[in-house]
């Protein structure tokens, strides 16, 4: 099997409803898909069952034999009463050695944080101190569920382009979930557009102009979608995409602004 992950016919009940039906999805190796959709559309359900922390009611998960997996959850209660500095964090459960967590640690840009209490960090810093630990066990594929929730939109950007450098470093897939397609854009190869199945999927142009995708969009952006595009040049090869990406993603294209 090629691809890392792979679901076929998967569905996901909560109790007796059906949050997620039908859904055929497969990520390979370097690639990053981002999964959006309104809430309670069965996102964060989609990620859980690819990796094994809910069972499918109907169909199956495959997954690479061996597969590293590294998860980062939507969020984390952490006792503000405990102490507990950012390295201990990653020492839990079992201890990791001192030179993989900083190691780790500079990889996710948080070598600062190493000796900082988890509870004085800021939004940023906690997203990026969940990530070293994510980071670990040098993750074949990396999961993020919301990460940047929480954070405002030059936060968001600067930790996706910490995500894409990742990817590009590492060599590992990315599989996240997004609440704001407008900064996730420019690290995404593909996204997928659920809503209790996959409403629409493709390259990011694609999903922009899908009537599904506007349908649950549009009224939410203003009528107005402005697609942040790749800093550097890349190649697709597939057949729904032979062409060249890139600019400068700090400003939105003009020409991606559509009205939904």
């Amino acid at each position: 099997m090629s691809a890392l992950l792979q679901a076929q016919n998967l569905s996901v009940k909560r109790g007796e409803a059906t949050v997620l039906r039908g859904v055929d999805f497969a990520i390979q190796p370097r690639e990053i898909v981002t999964i959006v959709g309104p809430n309670g559309s069965g996102k964060s359900s989609l990620i859980k069952a690819l990796i094994g922390a809910v069972p499918p009611s109907e169909g199956i998960v495959t997954r690479k034999r061996k597969l590293r997996l590294g998860y980062v959850p939507q969020s984390l209660s952490v006792d503000p009463s405990m102490p507990m500095t950012v390295s201990r964090f990653l020492d839990l459960p079992r201890g990791a050695a001192r030179s993989e967590s900083h190691a780790a640690l500079v990889e996710a840009g948080a070598e600062e944080l190493a000796e900082r209490q988890l509870t004085d960090l800021s939004g940023g810093q906690f997203q990026r101190a969940m990530l070293a630990r994510a980071l670990l066990n040098r993750p074949e594929i990396l999961l993020l569920d919301e990460p940047t929730t929480g954070l405002d939109q030059p936060g968001q950007a600067a930790f996706y382009r910490k995500i894409e450098e990742l990817r590009d470093n590492l060599g590992c897939a990315v599989l996240m979930v997004s609440h704001d397609l407008h900064v996730v854009m420019s690290a995404s190869d593909r996204v997928l557009c659920v809503n209790g199945h996959i409403c629409c999927e493709g390259h990011p142009e694609v999903v922009a102009q899908a009537e599904e995708y506007r349908a649950l969009f549009g009224s939410g952006t203003g009528g107005t979608l402005a697609l942040y595009r790749h800093q550097h040049r890349h190649h697709h090869h597939d057949d729904d995409c032979d062409h060249d990406h890139g600019s400068d993603d700090a400003k939105p294209d003009q020409k991606a602004q559509e009205n939904a």
